[in-house]
């Protein structure tokens, strides 16, 4: 061998001999620092359990939790997940400030498609003050007026459907959750004049939204140029609709006219950027959850005549004591199908993972007494899809029951606070829960009122592969025209 490339070869056994002993003394130091880290998932090294969880978080999930418990990690390239699964351990992931757990990092990608200087764009302070203006926009006296609103979209809606025929109930429900939408949220100009455009924006905005989007929003790809053109094209739209109102000086019952008449604490009112990109986070917060639950609510009702009959039991009621009318408050009285809302929403929420950021170290205590040391640096995940089936909070977890929520049971609130968590809680709840609620509601009180149905497709799957896990495939069903008699 020659000198040079003996000298080669010595260099690199001399690289290769110092990594090998970094390795070393790091997982010494680590292993003696570190006698209450969490145990971590096995994987191929450098890669860890990167392969695993591409083939689906809840695959991985179901198979880790039964060996390692409610507290574990991941590592994902150079990142780590620690999961906290259940409400034992989830205390800390929902009620930590946002200087200790932070979502801004974790939820960057989302950036692009909401827009520069709004919720994941901006600091914490200004984050809060904008999600003030969630908070204005959807106080009950602002409901009120909404619910009024979804309920004339229903009424039009269905009115349009023959004496009998067939559906496919998630088309039909999506088409109507967006109308409805574009009537509270968007306001009369879009509905009534510009659906069609902007309908056409948003679905471009939606599919720029895909899995890789989440590593690299910015990837020049179709996909993400379609995204961004829409962004723009939005912007433009409603720049006109917002100067146009602030010259006539018109004012109507919508989220845009709250977001627009909002200001912030040192009186500054918000910009037209600002307004398009709340509306837009504010439509894609509710968009997907409200038509994919509204399509599980009805394929379970039409699988269990039970919980059927007591819902159309209670139309029948209320009809009786109000008539045909609907509003906020004849709503409010539709225990039964709240519940049964409320447990499609249990085994199907549309986020099958919530993340933040760890900004320090914290501890938790598992419900068998093993205690974790979880290091900052690492991103903090928890379940909503796995943790709302944990047998040990939930008796028959798989099964639909909505009668686990009527009082005397009350399983989401036997384990802890964090029991049910399809729609997040503590510090970072949803906003538009109640929204939520009361569309699907409105939605459904019209079906039942009016219709006989009868589901013909097999009950449908989970499409996995969406980012926003909803109903995959057709949901065909049989209709008939009908109507309950106020009794």
């Amino acid at each position: 061998m020659e000198p040079d490339n003996n000298k080669f070869f010595n260099v690199g056994l001399l690289l290769l001999a110092t990594l090998l002993l970094a390795k070393l003394i790091s997982a010494l130091l680590n292993s003696r620092s570190n006698k209450r880290a969490p145990p971590t998932v096995k994987g191929i090294p450098f890669i860890g359990g990167l392969l695993r969880f591409l083939k689906g978080p809840i695959v991985m999930l179901r198979k880790e939790y039964p060996k390692l418990g409610s507290v574990f990690t991941v590592n994902l390239l150079h990142k780590k997940i620690t999961f906290l699964i259940g409400p034992e351990v989830s205390a800390h992931f929902f009620k930590a400030s946002e200087s200790d757990l932070s979502q801004q990092e974790v939820y960057q990608f989302n950036v692009p498609t909401f827009g520069p200087g709004v919720v994941f764009d901006v600091d914490y302070s200004i984050r809060q003050e904008q999600f003030r203006f969630f908070t204005e926009a959807l106080r009950v006296t602002k409901l009120k007026g909404y619910v009024d609103q979804m309920v004339r979209e229903a009424e039009d809606f269905f009115s349009k459907w023959g004496d009998s025929g067939e559906v496919d109930l998630k088309y039909e429900l999506e088409h109507l959750i967006i109308l409805t939408a574009s009537r509270c949220l968007l306001g009369s100009e879009v509905r009534d004049k510009l659906f069609a455009d902007v309908s056409a924006l948003f679905h471009d905005l939606d599919n720029g939204m895909l899995p890789i989007s989440v590593m690299f929003p910015y990837l020049p790809i179709p996909a993400h140029r379609r995204r961004d053109q829409a962004r723009s094209k939005l912007a433009d739209i409603f720049a006109k609709i917002i100067a146009s109102r602030k010259c006539n000086g018109s004012s109507d019952n919508d989220m845009l006219q709250c977001f627009i008449d909002s200001k912030y604490k040192d009186g500054r009112s918000t910009t037209d950027s600002e307004v398009t990109g709340l509306l837009i986070a504010a439509l894609f917060a509710g968009q997907h959850t409200s038509s994919i639950t509204s399509t599980w609510t009805g394929a379970y009702l039409l699988c269990h005549k039970e919980y059927m009959s007591a819902v159309l039991e209670e139309q029948q009621r209320l009809m009786g004591k109000h008539g045909d009318k609907i509003d906020h408050d004849i709503l409010s009285e539709m225990d039964n199908l709240y519940r049964c809302i409320k447990e499609a929403l249990r085994l199907h929420p549309p986020l099958i993972m919530l993340m933040r950021s760890s900004h320090s170290d914290f501890s938790v205590t598992t419900r068998e007494g093993k205690e974790y040391d979880i290091p900052k640096g690492h991103i903090i995940a928890t379940s909503p899809a796995f943790a709302n089936r944990l047998p040990h909070v939930y008796k028959d977890p798989d099964r639909y029951d909505p009668d686990r929520f009527a009082p005397g049971r009350d399983e989401d609130k036997a384990a802890g606070p964090f029991s049910y968590i399809s729609f997040g809680g503590g510090r970072h709840g949803c906003l538009g829960e109640p929204f939520a609620y009361l569309q699907i509601k409105a939605i459904w009180s019209q079906l039942l009122r009016n219709f006989e149905l009868e589901l013909i497709s097999p009950f449908p799957e989970i499409d996995w592969n969406a980012m926003v896990v909803g109903v995959k495939g057709k949901v065909m069903v049989r209709y008939k025209r009908r109507k309950l008699s106020v009794s």
